[in-house]
């Protein structure tokens, strides 16, 4: 393994560094073109080599308008005509996990909240060398049928392992059955203990659930809900979840009556946090992703110019009276 990393490195360092072809490394090594291929791919899992992308001086047109609109930093990503959704959102993903890596240093206290996007987001997270890097999970996981361990440890251990950090779980069900039960385990010492590191968040990293995406949403699609909880979400108006609190259209929140039982943080709980990553894709998303910009729950946001295009789309005729019913102001 020692001897492949050290060809590996060589490989890489006459590639990216020297400007050699492929055909060039490989007679230097004595190999293949394949085995070039080869060695430069295991170099770039191993670590040996970060390919990063440093975005142009002007940002593009759409990513300057999201700006505009929403007073967010945006990235938005190119994809191919024609792409699946899985497709999609993998492309979406890679870019943001590049992204969300270049803003964590040593002794940052990162806040994940679980989901599809998110899921993907982990497997992208390029390796690095880092000290005191803490993974929070922001939101609880279980319902009535499973814990939800499994699945938000995997994506924390995967965060926490690019980084070299720990995880911190937050073993509480995503949605408590009653509202006073929640707020008895908020008096809980344990509880108390993982609610005061979310306190410290720097950097906080979240998808935003649609019931109506063309990917389910992981809250929608994962037992969460019953046909009780969906009728009320639907009289209520709700278009969007972000860390399991539940959006109208318009970005409020707080008489939503599923958000009593709610463990996540609320968009004023996720303002406190002074870099907040949200990233989606689909176009079929637009109004989650238009409810959360409106809750103004990101700083940052990561999506496609598909989704890009109908957020904006959909603003502009909601500034014209255009599909919008009576709506109250956002909560601060």
């Amino acid at each position: 393994m020692v001897e492949r990393d050290d060809m590996a490195f060589q490989a890489a360092m006459m590639y990216y560094l020297q400007s050699e072809t492929m055909d060039g490394v490989a007679r230097h090594l004595g190999g293949s073109r394949s085995t070039v291929s080869r060695l430069l791919s295991h170099a770039r899992e191993a670590g040996l080599v970060r390919i990063s992308l440093n975005e142009p001086s002007r940002p593009d047109a759409l990513a300057s308008q999201m700006k505009k609109a929403f007073k967010v930093h945006a990235r938005v990503v190119p994809v191919r005509e024609g792409a699946t959704e899985i497709n999609r959102l993998s492309q979406v993903s890679a870019v943001a996990a590049e992204m969300i890596s270049q803003k964590v240093e040593n002794g940052t206290i990162m806040g994940v909240a679980w989901g599809n996007t998110v899921a993907e987001i982990a497997q992208s997270l390029p390796p690095r060398e880092l000290q005191r890097v803490l993974v929070v999970q922001l939101n609880g996981a279980a319902n009535s049928s499973q814990t939800g361990l499994p699945y938000a440890d995997a994506i924390l251990s995967q965060f926490a392992f690019a980084f070299r950090g720990r995880t911190v779980h937050f073993p509480v069900p995503a949605l408590f059955d009653y509202a006073s039960t929640r707020e008895a385990m908020w008096r809980e010492r344990s509880v108390q203990r993982v609610l005061a590191i979310q306190e410290r968040v720097d950097l906080a990293v979240f998808g935003v659930g649609s019931l109506r995406s063309p990917v389910p949403s992981q809250v929608y699609a994962g037992g969460y809900l019953n046909e009780e909880d969906r009728r009320a979400l639907d009289a209520e108006g709700v278009v969007a979840d972000v860390c399991t609190v539940f959006l109208r259209a318009d970005g409020s929140y707080r008489d939503i009556s599923l958000n009593a039982r709610a463990s996540g943080p609320t968009p004023a709980q996720l303002s406190r946090i002074k870099t907040r990553v949200m990233v989606a894709s689909s176009a079929a998303k637009a109004p989650a992703i238009l409810a959360a910009l409106r809750a103004r729950v990101a700083t940052d946001v990561v999506l496609d110019v598909a989704a890009a295009q109908a957020v904006l789309a959909l603003a502009g005729r909601n500034r014209m009276g255009i599909g919008l019913g009576s709506h109250k102001p956002v909560e601060s």
